[in-house]
């Protein structure tokens, strides 16, 4: 199981790429048990679609 540490970079670097299968299924594990990576990943949506909001894209993410 990922560590909150490995957690977090996991998500940040899912900012920029999509991460593998393995990847995804061992970081959606550690959010089904750790309530403050949760909210770390909420926080990581919230302030990107603030981003992109602030760039005019209305939210959405460039495609």
């Amino acid at each position: 199981m990922l560590t909150c540490k490995q957690a977090t970079a996991a998500m940040s670097q899912a900012q920029d790429r999509k991460l593998g299968l393995r990847e995804r299924m061992n970081l959606g594990m550690h959010l089904l048990m750790c309530r403050g990576c949760r909210a770390f990943n909420r926080q990581l949506a919230f302030l990107r679609r603030a981003g992109h909001r602030l760039a005019g894209n209305d939210g959405e993410p460039p495609k």
